[in-house]
């Protein structure tokens, strides 16, 4: 079995759920008392948290790939970030280690494709939702449309995440309106929907909404698991 490398704490809330899920995927494919084998890098999302909403990506990317390189050296065989809107940086984070990133746009859209999905809805953070790293990745490597909420959801998608998703507080008038926004996105075409923020699918899964939801955290652990066993 491979090693799995992950960078988490981006939140932790999310990372405790990528943890429970890998774990239970390497069970449920091997059996008996078999378990993952990890090497995780846990961060802290406070300092992340700030330069994100300063801009300044490149000093996120130092603090990145400096836990990237600790992950290979505790022997990793891949990586994974355990966040969406980290993989902004994938590339810088790629450039200082010789292990791959299992990338989690690449996985998402794999899953899209083979369901016949061509245009999507994005859910994320501000950053995710508005800037061209994760988006043009669905568009230009897989064909697949992707379709963002107006400027007011975006608003609410975004602080939601930050202001109670990350702090582990799930509220039930924001599920409606996650609910709500979700509806939206489908009026505008889309055959399904991206929870593109690890912290979503605390919040919001298949059962409360009859538009198809994907994810990404689920879909990111699965491939890991598959690579780890392959």
């Amino acid at each position: 079995m491979k090693t799995i490398g992950m960078l988490g704490g981006m939140s932790w809330e999310s990372t405790a759920s990528y943890y429970k899920a890998i774990n239970q995927g390497v069970k449920r494919e091997l059996g008996g008392l078999h378990s993952a084998k990890i090497c995780l890098y846990s961060v802290d999302f406070d300092e992340i948290e700030k330069l994100q909403h300063q801009g300044k990506w490149d000093e996120t990317a130092v603090i990145l790939s400096n836990a990237a390189k600790a992950v290979e050296a505790g022997g990793a065989d891949f990586l994974m970030i355990c966040t969406n809107t980290m993989h902004k940086v994938a590339n810088d984070i790629q450039a200082n280690i010789s292990i791959p990133i299992l990338h989690i746009a690449d996985a998402t859209a794999q899953k899209l494709v083979l369901d016949g999905i061509s245009k999507v809805g994005l859910l994320g953070t501000r950053f995710t939702m508005e800037q061209d790293f994760y988006k043009s990745r669905l568009t230009d490597h897989f064909a697949i449309e992707v379709v963002v909420p107006n400027e007011e959801d975006r608003t609410t998608v975004h602080d939601i995440i930050y202001n109670e998703l990350c702090l582990g507080d799930i509220r039930d008038e924001s599920r409606e309106r996650y609910v709500e926004i979700v509806a939206r996105l489908a009026e505008q075409g889309a055959q399904a929907v991206i929870l593109g923020c690890t912290e979503i699918a605390l919040l919001i899964q298949q059962h409360h909404s009859h538009v198809p939801l994907y994810d990404t955290t689920e879909i990111h652990a699965e491939q890991a698991v598959k690579q780890a066993i392959a």
